[in-house]
Formats: structure tokens, C-alpha cells, sequence
């Protein structure tokens, strides 16, 4: 019998190692098999048992579940613990899983069982293409950075393999962001430690399609499984050539290093995390030049992030048109919604672009785990927007949030019931990124500083306070060099103009 645990963070954090104690314990003939999280976080921790008709899953178990369950010999349907096939689950079975495809399912250091489920399909047929029909086809489908900008990752491709060396020594770089500091997200993590070699065979993609023949994962030691996860990862992919100096046999190199962050959230912006790569302070470089031109080092770097190159493996696999054909608009393919804060059901969900909110916050996620109603869901990190319910209309897409004077970023989704207090979280987001910045720009400097005491005042009800805020706001946005200040005021006027009640304090004290 095999039975199959997540070792993932979130499950580990909700008691995920005293269950797989007490299976050993309690079952010393079965075969545990730990793998990454199939994403139902509130499920966790969740066990599924193999069978010939597939996994049946059994959670939220505790370890004091564990000798029952397996006192009858094979677990099974009839147990109160038994949720049926995994497959099948609602959340499951809504769900486009192509990025994510492995993860719950393959035991995560294991290349051939990688293999066995799909991978290495995409590398093989990149390693018989010509780089600019790599390229080609990456723009084909539509993939857009998921990191948050959204920019085409064709593009960005194609200028780094047409773009001229630098020097000595001359050589392309691919950097993965997985500096994964948004509040409410977690998808890089969840796809580094479930699925890693779907994250290295896509840099390799990357590297045959630009000439790059270095790499570096850039992660944030907050995440130390992750870190454990992928260093091991590395090493396992070396010893079965999927890098090194010859990538399967082609003659073709490719290797990665993974260099771990000290904590600063402004090395997710790209130029600050080349700077922490190169040994120096993490600030923000101006632009031009673009690091596809003038990246780490000075050469031409490829700056993704980790979704954005774990989704380039079943592009390649299944071709452009199959990932163009899902979403709307401009935005192809699938997104992996994080989904947190007060909810009832909160996790990661693979879907094509184009739910609503109201789908994903009353449908999928079940509402509130207050039981309260739902008044305001954050899209998009500490620095997006705050829709109220009135927006619960918009589809989820790039241009569509826009429209709204939103922002995707990478696809967290925070929820609050009516207990919230916006006037609260407006001084919170500036508070953020008065703690968070690098300190090269004054706008963000020091009009960061200065938006916590204007929110200060007008919670004291001070008469002025907002035309104030506003002000401050129109010139962080302009001219702040980076998106962290440029970004500040997204949160506070989305507050302010959806949720004008809680800022009416100076108008009460009056």
C-alpha cells in the first residue's frame, strides 16, 4: 500500500509531521511517499491513499486519527475522515492544472518521477529547436510575466538572445525572482517545493532559447524549505544531466545556483535583487538600461519569476496554441489564485484567466470564515487595490483590473469581512512601504513617511487631511522610481474612494 502526505510548509505548519510519525508508527509496512501540496490548505493535513481506481483522500487528520484509520488494514471510503477520490473534489475538479500539474501528486526530488508524469517532454523538444523558435513559440502562446507587471515573456526573450555580450567574461544570464515577499501569496513556494524540477527544466528552456548557459534562483530565506527543496533539487538534476555541461546528452550547458536573500521585500523589484546578486546593496537601479540588455553583471539577463518559467515546460510540451486558447482578453493561459485572509476555504487554484471575484471569493472560496459578509477583497499584494462588492463583477485579467484601477501582481487575494477598518489598512499599506524602501527616491523615502502622518491626522480628525493624501499620492505614483513607491497609492485611494465612510473622521469631528 502506498499512501501519499504533503510536506509542503503550510501543511508541516498545521501538523503534517505528526501524522507522518504516527502513519510509521501505526503502519510500519506501508509506503509513505512525502509530496508537495495539492493547494487545499484547509484540508491540511490532507493523506491520500492509492488505489485501483485512483487516490482517495482522507483530512484534515491529526495525528490521534492515524491508528484508526489504518486499523482495518487499507483505509477506505466508509471512514469519517474520507473526503472520496481527489479528483473529484470540487476544488480539484474546477481546476486547469498545467503548471501545477505534479504538485501533490510525484514525490518532489524524484527526476524519474518527474519523468514518469510528464516532465522533461517540453526541454526535449526545446533541446530540437532553433533558440528563436523557442522564443517564437513562447510568444505564440501569450505567456505574460507572473510576476506582477505582466510584460510578454516572448519579448523579453527574444532581446535577450539578439542582444550582444558584454566583455569579459561574455555570457546570457537567466535569474528566477523568487523573492516571494506579497502578503497573501505563496505559489512560488508551493511550486518549488512540490514541483522543482518544473521550475529548473523551464530555466533550461529559457537558456536554449536566449544562449544563456548560467542561471540563479534567487530566493528568500523566509522560505527555508524552499531553499532545502531546490538546493537538493540542483544537485539531483546534475546527477541526471537535466544540467551541467551537457543537458541529456545534447552538448548543449546549462547549470543554476541558488543564492538566498537576507529579507528585503524591494529585491522582488528586478534591478534591486541584481544588485543583492552581484554583492551590493539591494537599491534600485534606473532605467535604461533594461536588464535585458545590461542585467547581471552587465550582460544580458532574463529577470522571470517562478511561475512565469514553471509555465514555459508544458508550452513547450503541448504547444502555443493549447495555452493561448485559455483566458480572455490579453491574458492567456492559466493564473494560480492564492486565496486568503477570512475565508473559509483558502488555498492555491489553478484556472484559466477570467473568473470573477464573486466566483472566487463566494463560490470557491465559500465566503468568509467569520461568517460575516465580505466587504473588501485585495488583489495583487500589500500594494493593489481594494475592491468592494460593487467590483465583484470585474473578470480576472491584466487590462480588465486596470480598468478598475487595479492590479493582478501575483494573483493573491486577501479577503475581509464588514469588521474591517479601511482607513486602517490604507495606513498600513504606506506604513509598508515607508519600513520597505530602499531609500534611493524621495518620493518613496520620504513621502512614505509622510502618508502615515497624514493618515495619522485624519484619524485624529484633522481638518485638510485628505485633499493632503491625495496630493501625496498623485506624486509618489509619478515619481517614484520603482513600483514600490509608484505603487503606495493604489491600496490608499482605492480605500478612499470605495470605502469614503471610514475616512470621515475630520467630517465627525467637526
Amino acid at each position: 500500500m502506498r499512501v501519499f502526505l504533503s510536506r509542503d510548509a503550510s501543511a508541516r505548519a498545521l501538523g503534517a509531521e505528526a501524522v507522518a510519525t504516527a502513519i510509521r508508527a501505526a503502519a510500519p509496512g506501508v509506503e509513505l511517499v512525502r509530496t508537495g501540496s495539492r493547494g487545499m490548505v484547509w484540508l491540511e493535513p490532507l493523506l491520500e491513499v492509492e488505489t485501483p481506481d485512483g487516490r482517495l483522500a482522507f483530512g484534515p487528520l491529526a495525528a490521534g486519527d492515524v491508528p484508526a484509520l489504518f486499523a482495518g488494514g487499507v483505509p477506505g471510503a466508509g471512514h469519517p475522515r474520507c473526503l472520496g477520490p481527489t479528483e473529484d473534489l470540487p476544488w480539484m475538479a474546477r481546476q486547469t492544472r498545467l503548471t501545477f500539474a505534479r504538485c501533490g501528486v510525484i514525490a518532489p526530488l524524484s527526476p524519474d518521477d518527474y519523468a514518469a508524469h510528464g516532465g522533461l517532454t517540453g526541454l526535449r523538444r526545446a533541446l530540437a529547436m532553433e533558440p528563436a523558435a523557442i522564443t517564437a513559440r513562447i510568444t505564440d502562446s501569450g505567456l505574460r510575466g507572473r510576476g506582477g507587471a505582466g510584460f510578454p515573456t516572448g519579448v523579453k526573450w527574444d532581446t535577450v538572445r539578439t542582444a550582444p555580450t558584454r566583455g569579459a567574461p561574455s555570457r546570457k544570464y537567466i535569474v528566477c525572482n523568487a523573492d516571494e515577499g506579497d502578503s497573501g501569496t505563496f505559489a512560488d513556494r508551493m511550486l518549488m517545493e512540490g514541483d522543482p524540477f518544473c521550475l529548473i527544466e523551464g530555466m533550461v528552456i529559457a537558456g536554449l532559447a536566449t544562449g544563456a548557459e548560467r542561471g540563479f534562483v534567487y530566493l528568500r530565506s523566509e522560505y527555508p524549505d524552499a531553499v532545502a527543496v531546490m538546493r537538493a533539487a540542483v544537485v539531483a538534476a546534475r546527477a541526471a544531466t537535466l544540467l551541467g555541461p551537457s543537458v541529456l546528452g545534447s552538448g548543449r550547458a546549462f547549470d543554476i545556483e541558488v543564492r538566498v536573500g537576507a529579507g528585503s521585500y524591494v529585491c522582488g523589484e528586478e534591478t534591486a535583487l541584481l544588485n543583492s546578486l552581484e554583492g551590493k546593496r539591494p537599491v534600485v537601479r534606473s532605467k535604461p538600461p533594461l536588464p535585458a540588455l545590461e542585467g547581471v553583471f552587465g550582460q544580458p539577463t532574463v529577470v522571470n519569476n517562478v511561475i512565469t518559467l514553471a509555465s514555459v515546460p508544458a508550452i513547450l510540451a503541448q504547444g502555443a496554441a493549447g495555452y493561448r486558447d485559455l483566458g480572455i482578453g490579453r491574458s492567456r493561459g492559466t493564473i494560480p489564485l492564492q486565496i486568503s485572509g477570512n475565508v473559509r476555504r483558502g488555498g492555491l487554484l489553478e484556472v484559466p484567466f477570467g473568473l470573477t471575484l464573486s466566483e472566487i471569493v463566494d463560490d470557491i472560496a465559500g465566503g468568509t470564515a467569520s461568517g460575516r459578509p465580505v466587504r473588501a477583497v485585495q488583489v495583487g499584494g500589500p500594494l493593489g487595490a481594494y475592491f468592494p462588492r460593487a467590483l465583484f463583477d470585474t473578470p480576472f485579467g491584466y487590462e480588465e483590473y486596470a480598468a478598475r484601477d487595479g492590479l493582478i501582481g501575483h494573483a493573491g487575494i486577501v479577503v475581509f469581512d464588514d469588521t474591517v477598518d479601511m482607513l486602517e489598512q490604507a495606513r498600513f499599506a504606506m506604513e509598508f512601504t515607508a519600513h520597505e524602501s530602499c531609500g534611493k527616491c524621495t518620493p518613496c523615502r520620504i513621502g512614505a513617511v509622510r502618508g502615515v502622518e497624514v493618515l495619522d491626522r485624519l484619524a485624529g480628525g484633522a481638518p485638510g487631511q485628505e485633499a493632503l493624501l491625495r496630493d501625496l499620492c498623485e506624486v509618489m505614483a509619478a515619481g517614484s522610481l520603482c513600483a514600490l513607491g509608484g505603487l503606495a497609492p493604489v491600496p490608499v485611494l482605492s480605500a478612499l474612494t470605495h470605502f469614503p465612510q471610514d475616512f470621515a473622521r475630520e467630517r465627525t469631528a467637526a
